[in-house]
């Protein structure tokens, strides 16, 4: 029997999660962003446009039906944007989450000053979080969840299975598009901490964003070395800047 609890397995994370309402990318589109945010104008050309993201989103969800999982590896672990049933701890086999995605056009980083984003590559395992969406709200949901997360070329959706407390299941997810110049997997580690050190844009800073992975884990009890030593250089860079600018 389904709990009517959507944190009835992740008590811990009650609170820690954004409700959709309060979300900058609740009813999220491009246009809004070039609106709110008109120096990203020069940005214009780089979002897919409606029906080509459609078109993506229907093509990923052509072989489905009934309830939908989808499988949260970064922003979407705090700040999923969607109505979801049920969330539970969940791990995927063959990935890896990354931090190779560059962000230049303003978000957390600037063409001078880039940051960085989570990418789902090829790896040893990856662990997030697995969120429920109920099958009457599959459509109305995607659309607002492919309007955030493929909003331009980036990532490919596609389905992987996803192991949860309570079983296998199929979820959707977005993997690194490695034909993208924006995914930057050869970037060296000194280069990555450089870049999230430094990120920032309308969304918050790159260093931000890589610290609300770790303290989703941490409540949890889930250690992401990755992430973690990541964070560690990161603060350390910051701290020696900080230094020596004083």
């Amino acid at each position: 029997m389904t709990s009517s609890d959507p944190y009835a397995e992740c008590s811990e994370l009650r609170g820690r999660i954004t409700p959709p309402e309060q979300s900058f990318f609740r009813n999220f589109t491009a246009e809004r962003m070039f609106r709110d945010f008109p120096q990203l104008e020069e940005h214009r050309g780089w979002p897919y446009s409606d029906p080509v993201r459609e078109g993506l989103r229907r093509a990923a969800l052509e072989e489905h039906s009934g309830d939908l999982w989808v499988f949260a590896y970064g922003s979407l672990m705090w700040d999923p944007a969607f109505h979801f049933a049920e969330v539970r701890r969940a791990s995927v086999a063959g990935y890896a989450r990354r931090m190779i995605l560059k962000e230049w056009r303003g978000a957390r980083g600037t063409r001078e000053a880039p940051g960085l984003m989570a990418s789902l590559d090829h790896g040893t395992g990856c662990d997030g979080l697995a969120f429920r969406i109920t099958a009457d709200l599959v459509d109305p949901e995607t659309d607002n969840l492919f309007r955030r997360e493929m909003i331009a070329p980036g990532y490919h959706a596609q389905f992987v299975e996803t192991q949860t407390q309570s079983g296998a299941v199929q979820a959707l997810t977005f993997v690194a598009d490695h034909d993208v110049a924006d995914t930057v997997g050869d970037l060296s580690r000194d280069d990555q901490i450089k870049w999230i050190a430094q990120g920032v844009g309308f969304l918050g800073t790159s260093r931000n964003y890589l610290a609300n992975i770790v303290s989703q884990f941490s409540a949890l009890g889930i250690k992401d070395e990755y992430c973690v030593e990541l964070l560690r250089d990161v603060d350390a860079r910051i701290q020696t800047t900080s230094e020596a600018q004083s």
